[in-house]
């Protein structure tokens, strides 16, 4: 929830620009997220992925974080996708 607050109130102030060499002779500029502002928003991601979701594992429990949940989703589709398992049905979670 603090990752949402972090984005919703981000102003012009809170972004700096730097001028990056894209080639030889081309100099383009980009915009970052300031440091205290990027540390906020990655903080409340990682507190997100680490949410609880009621879809059980692979292996043992009943219950596994984000994080794991996308970890194991993705064996799933590759082994889906190297002929190791016939179907794929995403499991989707709502923390």
């Amino acid at each position: 929830m603090r990752g949402v607050i972090c984005c919703q109130r981000l102003e012009a102030k809170d972004f700096t620009v730097w001028a990056e060499r894209l080639s030889r002779k081309r100099v383009g500029k980009r915009e970052y997220l300031n440091d205290a502002d990027t540390k906020c928003l990655m903080r409340a991601l990682n507190q997100y992925f680490e949410n609880m979701v009621e879809i059980p594992r692979i292996r043992i429990g009943n219950r596994q974080t984000i994080e794991t949940l996308i970890n194991e989703e993705a064996l799933l589709f590759a082994k889906y996708l190297r002929d190791d398992r016939k179907t794929w049905i995403p499991r989707l979670a709502v923390p």
